[in-house]
């Protein structure tokens, strides 16, 4: 009080509420809990109705566990909630998640969405509905908004009752849901500025066409059945989860610059299905070849070592960039080294040490010793001349005595003729990993380098 009577004396007053409203609504949008920044109205006059403009987040969640009475208890609240916020100008993000849906909440979640596209005119909208006997069937008042930027929807059914309008809308992701190739289209036509589509276990779509120059970035998760993509403008494309039946060929994604592949073909067990989740793979992989920047998760690289078993080389590539998603065994370095002779261009190698998959469909067709006497005695020398940068990230555990690393390392050294940095990347640092990491580099500068100005780096999270 004494300090503040001083101020007063001096005639400095508040200077804080002498700041512009713009930077005033950006301190209260700092705020993590919506409810702090209405509270600031009792502040002063000049805070009183400041409160109204901060754009904020709500997010509600199923938080009374997985009874009836839990679910209606959260819906009540939500409703209230909302009623409570109906006076802010701007909500910038509103989130729902339901866990259980009946149809006795269709008034409900029908309010929720109005509440979205009509009053609060958000701009990332996302409804999330996880388990019911039945889906919850999207309002047809909600196919026309001019304010979406961002839509999540799950476990909806989307059936638009003509032209679809969100011509603001950049991204678009759909989820546990079953849609129709017309369906798609006339959502896909709705959306003249889309940049991103992502497909989560949707189903139904047997042929996706988009011919959109502004849609970049395409992502498939968990697609059981067939699906041909045409997509020639897209840029980025991810294909994750169980995906068994995907073609996309060169032409149809001509603009492709990255392509993730950390998908899984399960076929049935035999001698044949492995064959055609093999040349499933090949297919995928003759694809994308004409990528800057490719990921493969464990499943691929496991198949990488079988084609390498069977003879199979891999056609020569312009990849620049190439990350394993993996934590290397022996049994995978003949498949790697052989797919990096038909990188001659590659710049950059990144392995994710986080993934800790078995070998399961590798072991079926080989084992670790003959992988790795395979590795020891078969000639994968091949000088890579355009690789700069080698990362292992997420590694976990000492190196000393790890066998599934020392080979490698050796041979990325040998090869690599212009390497620049060998960086390895501790996930989690105790005091003996860290011990381990200083003798281990010492050896590691032992190795014969091809490169005289390749530097290891040993970093820690």
């Amino acid at each position: 009080m004494e300090m503040q009577s001083k101020i007063m004396a001096r005639g400095d007053g508040d200077r804080l509420s002498d700041l512009p409203d713009a930077i005033l609504l950006h301190i209260l949008s700092m705020l993590w809990n919506p409810k702090e920044v209405v509270r600031s109205s009792v502040l002063s006059k000049r805070w009183q109705f400041l409160w109204k403009s901060v754009p904020i987040s709500l997010d509600f969640e199923t938080s009374f566990g997985y009874s009836e009475k839990g679910i209606r208890d959260f819906v009540g609240s939500v409703n209230r909630e909302l009623h409570y916020w109906r006076s802010f100008e701007k909500i910038r993000k509103f989130r729902v998640s339901l866990y259980t849906y009946k149809k006795s909440y269709i008034k409900d979640i029908d309010l929720w969405i109005h509440f979205a596209t009509k009053v609060a005119n958000v701009e990332d909208f996302t409804l999330e509905i996880r388990f019911g006997g039945d889906l919850y069937e999207f309002p047809q008042f909600a196919y026309k908004n001019t304010s979406l930027r961002n839509l999540d929807l799950r476990g909806c059914n989307l059936s638009p009752p003509g032209s679809v309008n969100w011509s603001r809308l950049v991204s678009l992701s759909l989820g546990d849901l079953e849609l129709t190739d017309g369906i798609m289209g006339e959502v896909l036509s709705g959306c003249p500025n889309l940049e991103c589509l992502e497909l989560d276990s949707v189903s139904g779509i047997h042929r996706l066409e988009i011919s959109s120059v502004k849609l970049r970035e395409l992502s498939i998760r968990e697609y059981l059945n067939e699906l041909e993509i045409l997509a020639p403008y897209i840029q980025t494309l991810q294909i994750l989860g169980i995906c068994p039946d995907i073609n996309l060929q060169q032409r149809n994604a001509a603009s492709l610059v990255t392509a993730v592949l950390y998908l899984t073909a399960h076929f049935e067990d035999g001698e044949d299905d492995l064959e055609e989740e093999c040349s499933y793979f090949k297919e995928l992989l003759h694809s994308v070849a004409h990528v800057e920047n490719l990921e493969l998760g464990p499943w691929c690289i496991q198949c990488l070592s079988i084609l390498e078993l069977k003879g199979w080389q891999s056609q020569p590539s312009s990849r620049k960039s190439l990350k394993l998603n993996v934590a290397l065994d022996q049994m995978d370095f003949p498949g790697i080294c052989s797919f990096l002779q038909s990188s001659a261009d590659l710049e950059t190698l990144v392995v994710d040490w986080y993934s800790h998959e078995p070998r399961d469909l590798l072991s079926e067709y080989t084992n670790e010793v003959e992988q790795s006497r395979r590795f020891e005695t078969h000639n994968f020398n091949c000088s890579s001349l355009h690789l700069k940068t080698i990362k292992f990230i997420n590694f976990d555990g000492p190196l000393s005595g790890n066998k599934s690393v020392l080979p490698f390392v050796k041979y990325l050294l040998k090869n690599a003729i212009v390497l620049e940095k060998f960086v390895i990347t501790c996930r989690f640092i105790r005091s003996d990993v860290s011990r381990d990491y200083v003798k281990m580099k010492q050896e590691f500068l032992s190795f014969p380098r091809s490169s005289p100005h390749a530097s290891i780096v040993f970093s820690y999270r």
